[in-house]
């Protein structure tokens, strides 16, 4: 491909999306095991689809890169696979977050094995936006300035004093309407959040980025060498990267190791109708309201309710004389704050971990390689769970010495292998069968719709009593 501009030969361009986050503040939807990058917050799409469905037609989705925690990959694989988009060799995963600057370097090497050089976008993949046309402007505006060598931030012109985003001053104009960067400053107070405001050269850290492998490469050279080598040798070890390896790197995010420190960065002021939805509070600033300025979701009954965010998933809320208050129910925890502190569930995710309360952690439904598996009902000496098996996807139910399983086929055709070596026999809907203790069952979906199952496991009560 030529560059109609300087007649020289164009650098492919990668987009980069960073899924590693895990959204504790939009507790109890966004999880752990289950994080907001994977929730469809607006309309159908998960965030990390719409991220990668509003890079089009720009950049080429076929060359993109997403780097997630090593317990996220398959799900996030499911995510861009149903929206046309090939997940094999293009999903790496880290055995444990360390911050975006390993994150990065790891794409980096990863490309650097099929190219010599290329440009790399860098996106959040749990942030929206507005305005698509405006944002693929400006994207269209980095990657020009990324091929002249500059170190690119999007720097979000802020529309009030927001104290929850980090700021980055800017300074000289270079091209393109981008700014040199004077530099990057924390979360302030308000007092100074407001001075920023008015300044005019102050903007919002987006998390967004554009430059050239090669360039980015020099920098954490000079400012970051051991980072560098280390991640080059992980990067080049054939099979999974060990996880007491990767917990030895420093957590450290790309702005302190590079971008505070190159003399390359440029900041380039956008206003796109950016949020990180980094809260309740965010979110519900960014959806459109009703008539009550109420952002309401799912089953809803409100009764002179106004400037609050209700989400429902599967029980009616009835809402009665409410001001800016945040609802947010899932089948088995509900949080209620007032919107302007809703912030404050960080604080509540840490007390359940510290409690060994599984809520922080996962849903009632978990997904598996397989499919997912949801419990429905755990009781002293029994428990009920909803299993989907996916077409073509093989799972293998195992009993405990002190537990006998009852599965029923409730939607599909499962082929079950009830002994090893034996033939599969073929289960249909209302159908089921009994697993004694210590049995086990390789039930197999190969039909093209999914399979569902319900499971229902009885425990010893003797041995209940006995560890009650």
């Amino acid at each position: 491909m030529i560059n109609p501009n300087n007649g020289k030969m164009a650098l492919p361009v990668y987009p980069i999306l960073l899924a590693g986050g895990s959204g504790t503040r939009l507790w109890p939807v966004s999880r752990e095991l289950y994080p907001k990058q994977l929730v469809s917050f607006i309309g159908n799409d998960s965030l990390i689809q719409s991220t990668i469905k509003r890079l089009s037609p720009v950049l080429d989705s076929s060359k993109i890169k997403i780097v997630c925690g090593r317990e996220h990959s398959l799900e996030i694989s499911r995510h861009i696979k149903s929206i046309g988009v090939n997940a094999n060799g293009n999903v790496i995963d880290e055995p444990c977050g360390r911050n975006t600057a390993p994150a990065i370097l790891l794409a980096l090497f990863d490309i650097l094995q099929n190219e010599s050089d290329a440009i790399l976008c860098i996106f959040p993949a749990d942030h929206v936006i507005q305005d698509v046309d405006s944002f693929h402007c400006k994207l269209e505006s980095a990657i020009r300035l990324a091929a002249a060598n500059y170190i690119v931030t999007f720097g979000i012109q802020p529309g009030y004093p927001e104290t929850g985003y980090g700021y980055i001053e800017g300074q000289t104009l270079i091209s393109e309407g981008a700014l040199s960067i004077s530099r990057f400053v924390e979360k302030p107070d308000l007092q100074t959040a407001r001075h920023y405001v008015e300044a005019g050269n102050y903007f919002w850290n987006s998390g967004m980025f554009a430059f050239k492998a090669s360039v980015i490469a020099d920098e954490f050279k000079i400012f970051q060498p051991d980072l560098y080598n280390r991640i080059k040798t992980l990067a080049a070890t054939s099979g999974t990267m060990m996880l007491e390896d990767y917990q030895l790197l420093p957590n450290i995010s790309i702005d302190v190791a590079v971008m505070e420190k190159t003399l390359k960065g440029a900041v380039l002021p956008s206003d796109f109708g950016w949020s990180d939805i980094g809260s309740w509070k965010s979110l519900y600033d960014f959806l459109p309201k009703d008539e009550n300025q109420n952002v309401l979701h799912g089953d809803v009954l409100c009764n002179n309710t106004h400037n609050c965010f209700v989400m429902g998933h599967e029980r009616l809320i009835a809402a009665n004389h409410l001001n800016n208050v945040v609802i947010v129910e899932t089948p088995d925890s509900i949080f209620v704050s007032d919107i302007e502190n809703s912030r404050d569930v960080k604080s509540i995710v840490t007390t359940l971990k510290e409690k060994g309360r599984w809520e922080y952690q996962q849903h009632t439904t978990a997904s598996k390689p397989w499919g997912s598996l949801t419990s429905l009902e755990v009781k002293d000496h029994y428990s009920v769970s909803r299993m989907i098996v996916y077409p073509g996807s093989t799972v293998t139910v195992k009993e405990e010495p002190s537990e006998s399983k009852t599965i029923v086929v409730v939607s599909g055709l499962a082929s079950a292998a009830i002994a090893p070596g034996s033939p599969p026999i073929l289960f249909k809907v209302g159908q089921s069968l009994h697993l004694a203790p210590s049995d086990q069952v390789v039930i197999e979906n190969d039909n093209s719709d999914p399979l569902v199952l319900i499971q229902i496991m009885m425990k010893d009560e003797r041995k209940a009593n006995t560890d009650g």
